[in-house]
């Protein structure tokens, strides 16, 4: 279902975090839970995957990892902002000590020139928290390519919390 390189990825990811008894939640809007998609594809990933949400929507930010209404109006859901409030707000609502977050407009519509197709916006931290923040621009290379750099691009941003 993934390319090779992904799924070996998602295995040093979920190796690492159960070398050292760490649990994983996501919170992804941009890539629909293709991130908890990829480590679900691992057996045994259960001891490491702990949940996924789907925030897709403002509202669903809001109401199901508790990202400010107010931050959402003032920085927009693409943003660094909001991305750190997702991966904060995953940590605070799952049984995990660690979560990555992404947002972003993966195409063909819905850019402007301030937010481009592409641009994304990722968040990881760790339940005592350390929280690291990336800003991809992808370029309109395509939805399924956004959304597939935007996962890979997670998991190495995880990685780096090891």
């Amino acid at each position: 279902m993934f390319p090779p390189h992904l799924v070996t990825l998602a295995v040093t990811v979920l190796n690492e975090a159960r070398a050292r008894g760490l649990r994983i939640a996501t919170a992804e809007s941009c890539t629909g839970g293709l991130i908890s998609a990829l480590l679900t594809e691992i057996p045994g990933s259960s001891d490491v995957v702990e949940r996924g949400f789907v925030t897709y929507s403002n509202d669903a930010k809001i109401e199901a990892i508790g990202v400010s209404e107010a931050l959402i109006a003032a920085h927009g859901a693409v943003s660094e902002p909001v991305a750190r409030a997702m991966a904060e707000g995953t940590i605070r609502h799952a049984r995990a000590e660690l979560a990555v977050a992404v947002t972003g407009i993966a195409g063909p519509g819905g850019g402007t020139a301030d937010k481009p197709v592409g641009l994304v916006h990722i968040a990881a931290t760790r339940e005592s928290g350390q929280t690291l923040q990336e800003e991809h621009h992808f370029g309109d290379i395509g939805r399924s390519q956004v959304r597939l750099q935007t996962v890979e691009a997670a998991l190495r941003l995880l990685l780096k919390l090891f």
